[in-house]
């Protein structure tokens, strides 16, 4: 069972995830966030050499936009039309542009057309006009006997996408569709009389998205020493997750802070470090670089009394569950290339290749094993969102100096 922890670190709000007393994740928020929100953006300039555009949005902001991802537009005075051609734009239309990927490092914000709200049992989309299901729903006749239901409701307006905490749950998901059709709504109403910058839909705080995205069931405690924090879940358990509100608690002890109870500057400063020790004595080397995240597998103090074989698939084995809680836990995404000790047999690889996948479908941001390389190097991809920690921590670091 997991624990949810929110507390403040730096006047920001830092979110950590334990199970079994290991830690999954971890998160600051930051005030200036704006992943999720939905505004209406200016385009500044169209650069048809890269099928993209430029646009400004919120207060001076720049945000990147592919004409090639977005195949229409909303424009931002729905009266004018009923779409805008992506192809077609240019400098000065106005147009309605969700923040898909946060800026990271130089590069800026990503902004989309294709508007998406989530619940916990659905997200609803405005572009993708489609009934989809997680991918871990394998259920056929039950997905087939939804389906209908949600087009009658639907009507073509949008799409949705059924997660995998609304397996079984029926009624539960064809209500939450009609909250998030009327959130849609109210955005398209709100954008024929709101000025260029204006934010139509604030997204929700980090850590309520980390409730909304917990599996049924799993969290045992959810514990916060912030009294506005606290009310703010106990509001949103009341309405959305009621099963789960006799779990939230709210932490008060004036000689022991919840960071302090829980090691969390430990914890923050090792999911830093480069360095990471396996039980069995090997290590990883995590290297996040401008193009991709390179992780080296190494035997270290290993001396055990296996056959060299044995030893090298046992490492392995063990580092390839670290490797994907520390993407989870630092949130590293992007490429992900990993140079585990070379294996001789076929066998052994194949497993490898089996053991990844295991640890990487219960990563809640999207994870896939692609292959292993001719060189016997493993790429994996993990869909990006939200800044790595250790950004996210070097601007604390910037902000304190």
């Amino acid at each position: 069972m997991d624990k949810l922890i929110i507390t403040r670190w730096n006047n920001r709000i830092l979110t950590a995830l334990f199970s079994e007393k290991e830690i999954l994740e971890l998160g600051l928020e930051e005030k200036s966030s704006v992943l999720g929100n939905i505004y209406i953006g200016k385009i500044n300039r169209v650069v048809k050499n890269l099928n993209s555009a430029f646009v400004e949005f919120g207060e001076g902001q720049t945000g990147y936009y592919s004409l090639e991802d977005n195949p229409v537009s909303l424009p931002a005075q729905q009266n004018k039309m009923a779409v805008i051609p992506s192809g077609e734009l240019k400098g000065g239309d106005e147009i309605i542009v969700q923040v898909a990927k946060e800026a990271i490092k130089t590069k800026d914000p990503v902004l989309t057309a294709n508007l998406n709200f989530p619940g916990k049992f659905a997200v609803l989309t405005s572009g993708k006009k489609s009934i989809n299901f997680s991918a871990k729903i394998h259920d056929k006749a039950w997905k087939d006997q939804l389906r209908p239901r949600l087009e009658e409701l639907l009507q073509n307006s949008s799409g949705i996408i059924v997660r995998t905490n609304g397996y079984r749950q029926e009624e539960e998901i064809l209500t939450e569709t009609k909250d998030l059709l009327k959130a849609y709504k109210g955005v398209l109403e709100a954008a024929n009389y709101r000025t260029c910058g204006s934010v139509l839909y604030q997204a929700e705080p980090e850590y309520l998205n980390s409730l909304r995205s917990s599996h049924a069931g799993s969290l045992a405690e959810i514990l916060t020493d912030q009294e506005d924090v606290y009310q703010k879940i106990k509001g949103y358990l009341g309405r959305h997750q009621p099963e789960d509100l006799e779990k939230l608690r709210y932490y008060q002890d004036p000689l022991l802070s919840l960071a302090s109870l829980y090691s969390l500057k430990t914890v923050m400063d090792q999911a830093c470090q480069k360095r990471v020790w396996l039980k069995s004595g090997g290590y990883l080397v995590i290297e996040p670089t401008e193009a991709m995240v390179v992780i080296d597998v190494n035997t270290g103090k290993y001396s055990g009394k296996k056959n060299q074989a044995d030893t090298i698939r046992m490492i392995n084995l063990e580092a390839a569950r670290e490797i994907c809680r520390q993407l989870r836990l630092r949130n590293l995404s992007g490429i992900i290339m990993v140079d585990f000790i070379d294996m001789k047999e076929e066998s052994d690889k194949a497993l490898l290749i089996e053991h990844l996948r295991s640890y990487a479908a219960l990563d809640p941001v999207k994870t896939t094993v692609v292959d292993m390389t001719q060189l016997n190097l493993v790429e994996l991809t993990r869909k990006k969102g939200k800044k790595p920690l250790w950004e996210q921590l070097n601007l604390v670091k910037e902000n304190k100096a």
